[in-house]
């Protein structure tokens, strides 16, 4: 099963605006040592912005490459080998958007909205995953789950048991 969802979100306007604002200021204020440092600030601000666009999550075989985009400065791995719980959820205010720790424990991913999908790995680690598609996610990330161990292959299920006849 193959599995990439790209949410887009408008928050890269917000961030243009910004760089384009400092721009205007940078260029009014006229004294090259102020200038120049405002409009590196301002460069930065575009930059997010072309990094903010979109959030894309795409099935790479053995993990999920999470990434903000178009231009993918932030991106990270999801090993599927990892997996422990995975639910759809939805966040609050106080998670926001962009990556940050969560105040529930371990890291947002979020680029728009509150619908998310809560992702528990090995070690304790905590994702929260924003998406506009998360049942679909926790679907696919549910169905990459790996196969429990038997801890003694000599073991049998109580169906694999022979039955015992009365005499």
């Amino acid at each position: 099963m193959d599995y990439e969802h790209t949410q887009r979100a408008p928050l890269h306007l917000l961030l243009h605006a910004i760089g384009v604002a400092t721009l205007v200021g940078a260029w009014q204020i006229g004294d090259p040592e102020v200038s120049t440092p405002i409009s590196i600030f301002s460069g930065f601000f575009f930059l997010l912005g072309v990094s903010f666009r979109q959030l894309t999550c795409r099935d790479k075989g053995d993990y999920l490459r999470i990434s903000f985009g178009p231009l993918p400065l932030f991106r990270r791995k999801l090993l599927y080998s990892e997996l422990e719980k995975v639910e759809p959820s939805r966040s609050n205010w106080k998670d926001g958007w962009g990556i940050h720790l969560s105040s529930r424990g371990g890291w947002v991913w979020n680029i728009w909205g509150y619908d998310c999908v809560d992702i528990d790995s090995t070690g304790g680690k905590k994702l929260r995953l924003g998406t506009d598609a998360p049942e679909g996610l926790a679907a696919f990330l549910q169905s990459k789950f790996p196969e429990p161990k038997n801890p003694d292959p000599g073991l049998t299920s109580p169906e694999q048991e022979p039955h015992s006849q009365p005499e």
